[in-house]
């Protein structure tokens, strides 16, 4: 056994294992909590030895985060700043941090158990990777279906530069800004006034339309006050009227009645675009009734609504000269006369004065609201506003995107066809640049006039335009490239923009193997992807740029299944946000619990239904404690009894898995049925991809295996029934450990590898059937064994398992610990089939229970027993208000029949209300008719009603024999013993009239069949090593334990304390009987065949020196250990073997057995147990009371001390020259050593 690792806690981590993963993108900060989830989420889909597997693993830093670090750290205001650095140097920068973040990453992710193949990763930084990016676009520009055109962005007037929208959210703070409300006259009959409102007057001479929402209720009204006739959504009346008095309501219509109307404009800056259909009523449902007036202002170039309702509705066109009078800082152009130069915000008081003086007007006022700022420069506030942007065309293929979704395979299904298919139904043209400095350049090189377009889709095409050698394609190694005019427009320069980090993400299976310059076949093969793992938010994300490029590019979907994950958020519900903190540190969360714990926490949660998870870190704490640490318990419980089985009966365990033998134990059979159905059941979830049914049962399954199968059978583990019957049981509980080990090792990486490592040495070399067995991440998944399936025996155990855990519902219900017995359990079911299978099962009811009689039936009423309702006041109350006090007498008037019928249906119609099973609480009451029922309380689930006599019995004794052991066990846990070490445990009792010595003595056998050491009273020898010591409250008495080091033989003994043999003489003519020792004291002085034959001829006055010692036939050889002869027969001869002699079967001299108190052995001697014979050979050299104190010293190592001796360990009788010595025969003789001067 000495490959086995004496376990105490699963603190080791650092397991073998190895998952094939395709390569990996590396620029992707340390992580927290959401990219952890979707990390777990491929670990655990893939199966060992992923040879004929294809996935696609992305771990992305944006061009966003990068910059926004990079700028933050440099102090980099704009592109002033960058341009006085130079690209090539800001780029550098990027560079470093994108090769710290991977270092990071690469921690971050080892240590959380994914293997990924980081040596032959991918970066989008590399020039193959990018170079295959330019590949992607070259296509789809052939194609026609890239176009220039422009995009409303964040934009920041101090720095002349759009954000992204990652940078815009950096910088929020609470502002005060004009709140107007605006009148725009019908032309129909400018009597009648539409009122939009705004916090941004500045875009109001960009206004080209008014937006309502289609369904919602709008009202044409009159302004008491005003006098006037004005248009608005019913539900914003408030924003604008305090008082239902201030107005009348004319009319009430739906806001699609609006759709079409002509209005006034507030400028005539360009009323050119009415021809186009501007200055029109628009309908979407953007618009809410949350705020405003229901009615929306569209200044479509300074708002992303506002472009695209517009562009619905045809105002404005994708090619189209932006109408955007407003300059890189922010400024008014010459278009807008009356305030030309002045800054947007600083017109805002401008423009609402010239509109007042215009009766424009309705209300003027300031507003406090959230609003972005510049997080380089601080002020002035962010706007939106359209700035130049290449774009790829999705519209026309909105057919072909929902055909090939619709071949792809989603988990959950509803995202597939709600939340994927609704955005691919709205697709919109997709704004592939961004004005940026790291990233892929856009390869496009134009003239001036954009005219003459030159797409580059490789470096040899670039080389060979430009005459120049290219190494790297960042925009500091082309930006100075040049293609030479072919129309005449002299120099082509490089467009300034770089691709937005999506294009790069969607381009991943191309580019990650740098198709199509290279690895042709290998991509092939691999595409489209078995399938891919991300988060909800990535249906507008990479699930949608992956599917835009695959159906443009092949016109086929890039992958074939999709596995989506819910968004972890902090614990409040919020966003996880390094800003705000309010998320714990993954690395310290992995630290304080585990990998193992945290994996097993996300992947148990809501997030693989694709649901929002709030992260809670006592969460992951409680996977450690409800799953993790009661299996690992588990698992070192088997290794436990595994080397005591060694120990004990010098068994090697070995188990071949593979041929299971029948056992005759039920449980047995149930749990490797059980495990092979979770076998069955994870082979088909699995294929389907439904972690969120699979994770749930592989964790029941460790709470059946520790709470019920280990615990029903620990006895057998421990060998209390016999050896053969132990080890069945150990070989059971190994294949189940196994198995299980081999099912959760994608969840549990670590703590499986933990035991497998200990596990696999216990497996017959001839089971073993795979080929690398040195980590169990090398393994396949175990097939399922249908022959081992026994469906019959699952369900009656089954059955057991309810009627015991409606037992402890009532034990809990009546504040009755499990510790204290009770009589009868009466199981009532109207199945006679189920009954007999509770009946197979009766003793583990009983053990679990701890009853004394377990009575079945299938009539309740024989016992008086019947249904009654209670309503539950607080949710019938606030349903139900006047008509509750009907209802309530009525519930409590419902037949026992009635209520069974509720129970079986789950629904009732009582005074015309249907109620459900909330509505209704269930309690079981005894006919007072019915004798003999009283003693009894009830519980049942929708099968089976119990009744547990609950009244209280004599047998409150064993109940209180239980606290004890109880304490004991937990004091050996303190200790990290196991049931190995030898140990002898002293008690001192305090109670009333000895109550509680007298319940310990009276049940020292059923403690002992417990904890398996000798129970002693107090005092502890001074030569005992104590390993604890505690005093604790036990119901009123007070109980001091100790723990001590090695067995003391108990008060009377069946034997003596050190090994013996009896011996058979034939020599010198004459035959003689005696005893030798074959140590003495306890482990010490061991006898080998040379001693053995001197210590003969000394003590049996044997001169022949020529001995041969024989056990039966058998010659003993000097390599022969003695000690496993001990209580046998030695023939000693001086020739040839004896005739065969008969074993007396017990010690032929009297001896007596010493106990040394209170000094530790001398003369290099460990044993305080030892045994001295009062005669040897029989009947010979009897012991007189000098020769035992003598003797007694000369066998601890203490000649030069002096001795008492005493017959009880408290020391009350002392041995003396008076006591024949005779009457010590068997008997323990305590050794007390007297101190010397020394010692006062």
């Amino acid at each position: 056994m000495s490959g086995l690792v004496r376990m105490t806690a699963p603190e080791a981590q650092g397991a073998q294992g190895q998952e094939t993963w395709q390569p990996t993108g590396q620029e992707q900060p340390c992580p927290h909590a959401p990219r952890v989830v979707r990390g777990r989420r491929e670990s655990l889909l893939c199966p060992r030895r992923l040879d004929s597997w294809r996935i696609w693993v992305v771990n992305s830093l944006t061009t966003n985060f990068l910059e926004y670090e990079i700028d933050k750290t440099l102090g980099i205001r704009g592109p002033e700043d960058v341009a006085k650095m130079g690209i090539a140097e800001y780029n550098s920068q990027c560079r470093a941090i994108v090769m710290r973040y991977s270092a990071e990453w690469k921690s971050t992710v080892t240590r959380l158990g994914r293997w990924i193949d980081f040596d032959n990763d991918y970066k989008t930084l590399y020039p193959q990777f990018m170079e295959s990016v330019w590949w992607v676009f070259k296509q789809l520009y052939d194609k026609g279906l890239v176009y220039r055109g422009v995009k409303v962005m964040p934009y920041s007037t101090a720095c002349n530069t759009p954000l992204s929208n990652f940078e815009s959210h950096q910088n929020y703070k609470d502002v005060q800004d004009p709140s107007v409300f605006v009148t725009f006259p019908l032309e129909e009959d400018e009597n009648v006034s539409l009122v939009a409102w705004t916090t941004t007057p500045w875009t109001l001479p960009s206004n080209l339309a008014l937006c309502v929402n289609p369904d919602l209720q709008y009202v044409k009204i009159k302004d008491v006050v005003r006098g006037r006739l004005l248009i608005l959504m019913e539900a914003r009346l408030s924003a604008l009227y305090k008082l239902e008095s201030d107005y009348e309501i004319l009319e009430r219509f739906p806001g699609v009645q609006l759709k079409g109307k002509k209005y006034k404009p507030l400028f005539d800056y360009f009323v050119k675009y009415k021809e186009n259909g501007a200055f029109t009523v628009l309908v979407d449902h953007y618009v809410k009734e949350e705020e405003g007036t229901g009615v929306v202002h569209q200044a479509p170039y300074f708002g992303a609504d506002d472009f695209r309702v517009c562009m619905d509705f045809n105002i404005i066109q994708k090619d189209s000269a932006p109408i955007c009078p407003v300059d890189a800082s922010g400024c008014f152009t010459a278009e807008v006369t009356h305030f030309t130069g002045q800054h947007v915000k600083d017109a805002d008081k401008n423009i609402i004065k010239t509109l007042k003086e215009e009766d424009r007007i309705l209300v003027a006022s300031t507003f406090t609201h959230s609003y972005p700022f510049c997080w380089r420069s601080d002020t002035p506030p962010l706007i939106y506003k359209a700035v130049p942007s290449w774009f790829v065309r999705v519209e026309h293929m909105v057919d072909k995107l929902l055909r090939n979704n619709d071949l792809c395979y989603w988990v959950p299904e509803f995202v597939r066809e709600k939340r994927f298919g609704n955005w691919l139904k709205d697709a919109h043209d997709w704004a592939i640049s961004r004005n940026r400095y790291w990233g892929t350049p856009i390869p496009l090189w134009v003239s001036e006039d954009f005219e003459e377009v030159v797409c580059i889709g490789s470096v040899s095409e670039l080389e060979e335009l430009s005459g120049a050698k290219v190494s790297d394609l960042h925009r500091e190694s082309i930006d100075h490239l040049t293609i030479p005019s072919r129309c005449g427009k002299g120099t082509l320069r490089r467009i300034p923009e770089v691709f937005d980090c999506w294009f790069e993400s969607g381009s991943m299976p191309y580019a990650q193997v740098h198709y199509p310059f290279e690895n042709k076949r290998e991509f092939e093969d691999a595409f489209p992807a078995d399938f891919i793992a991300e988060g909800i938010d990535q249906t507008r994300g990479w699930f949608y740029t992956l599917l835009v490029l695959a159906t443009a590019l092949f016109g086929q979907p890039p992958f074939k299944n999709v596995i989506v994950n819910g968004l972890v958020l902090a614990s409040d519900g919020q966003k996880m946000s390094k800003r705000k903190k309010n998320y714990p540190d993954p690395v310290s969360v992995i630290q304080k619990y585990g990998a193992d714990a945290l994996r097993l926490y996300l992947i148990n949660s809501p997030v693989v239904r694709a649901e929002n998870l709030r992260f809670k870190e006592e969460g992951v704490r409680d996977v450690l404690k409800d799953v993790l640490l009661p299996w690992y318990n588990a698992y070192r419980f088997f290794i436990q009894n595994v080397l005591r089985l060694h120990k004990e009966e010098e068994m090697e365990f070995l188990c071949n898995v593979n041929t299971v033998k029948e056992s005759p134990n039920i449980t047995d059979r149930w749990i490797l049925s059980f495990m092979q159905s979770l076998v069955g059941f994870f082979e088909t979830e699995m294929a389907a991809y439904r972690l969120y049914t699979v994770v749930p049962r592989l964790v029941k399954f460790v709470d059946v295996l520790t709470n019920w199968y280990v615990r029903m059978n620990r006895r057998r583990l421990k060998g209390e029934s016999g050896v053969e019957d132990c080890v069945m049981a150990l070989e059971t509980l190994f294949s189940v450990l196994l198995s299980l080990c081999r099912l959760m090792a994608p969840y549990t990486p670590f703590l499986t590898e933990l035991m497998y490592q200990n596990l696999k040495v216990l497996i017959d070399p001839v089971a073993v059937q795979d080929k690398d067995t040195l980590s169990i991440h090398y393994l396949m998944l175990p097939h399922v064994r249908e022959e081992l399936i026994d469906k019959k025996t699952e369900n009656a155990v089954c059955r057991m398992q309810s009627v015991i855990e409606l037992g402890r519902v009532i034990r809990d219900r009546k504040t009755i610990p499990i510790k204290y017995p009770l009589k009868e359990i009466v199981v009532i079911h109207q199945d006679p089939e189920a009954l007999n299978d509770i009946r197979s099962l009766e003793k583990y009811i009983l053990e679990e229970l701890n009853v004394r009689k377990v009575t079945l039936s299938t009539d309740k009423n024989k016992y008086g027993v019947r249904l009654r309702a209670e309503p539950d006041h607080m949710v019938l109350g606030k349903r139900l208000k006047g008509a509750f006090k009907t209802v309530m007498t009525s519930i409590k008037q419902l037949s026992s029949e009635e209520l069974e019928q509720f129970q079986r249906s789950g629904s009732i119609v009582v005074e015309g209300h249907e109620l459900h099973d909330e509505d209704i609480r269930l309690m079981y009451t005894f006919d007072q008719t019915t004798g003999g029922t009283a003693q009894f309380e009830a519980h049942s689930d929708a099968q089976a009603l119990v009744l547990l006599d609950v009244t209280p019995d004599q047998m409150v004794d064993e109940g209180m024999a239980r606290e004890v052991i109880n304490r004991i066990q937990k004091l050996r846990k303190k200790c990290n013993l196991v049931p190995t070490d030898e140990i002898t445990v002293y008690y001192n009792a305090k109670s009333e009239d000895r109550y509680l010595n007298n319940v310990i003595e009276s049940h020292t056998e059923f403690i002992f069949a417990t904890i398996k050491a000798p129970l002693k009273p107090y005092p502890v020898s001074t030569s005992e090593k104590v390993l604890i010591q505690e005093k604790t409250q036990l119901k009123g008495s007070e109980l001091e334990i100790t723990l001590t080091r090695g067995l003391s033989p108990p008060l009377s003994l069946s034997g003596p304390a050190c090994a013996y043999v009896n011996l058979n003489i034939c020599a010198n003519g004459c035959e003689q009987g005696g005893v030798l020792l074959l140590e003495n004291p306890k482990g010490d002085n061991k006898l080998d065949l040379l001693k053995l034959k001197s210590v003969v001829t000394s003590i049996f006055g044997v001169k022949n020196t020529k001995l041969t010692v024989f056990h039966g036939e058998t010659e003993i050889q000097n390599q022969t250990d003695l000690l496993s002869l001990s209580g046998k027969t030695l023939s000693v001869t001086a020739g040839s073997a004896p005739s065969p002699v008969s074993s007396p079967g017990a010690l032929l001299c009297q001896y007596i057995n010493l106990q040394l108190l209170n000094a530790e052995p001398q003369e290099c001697l460990m044993g305080t147990v030892g045994t001295l014979l009062l005669e040897n050979p029989l009947g010979q050299n009897g012991l007189t009371h000098r020769g035992l104190l003598y003797e007694a010293a000369k066998v601890f190592g203490l000649r030069s001390r002096k001795l008492k001796l005493f017959l009880n360990e408290t020391q009350t009788h002392e041995i003396t020259e008076d006591i024949p010595m005779k009457t010590l025969n068997m008997k323990t003789v305590y050794v007390s050593v007297l101190p010397t001067t020394a010692e006062f």
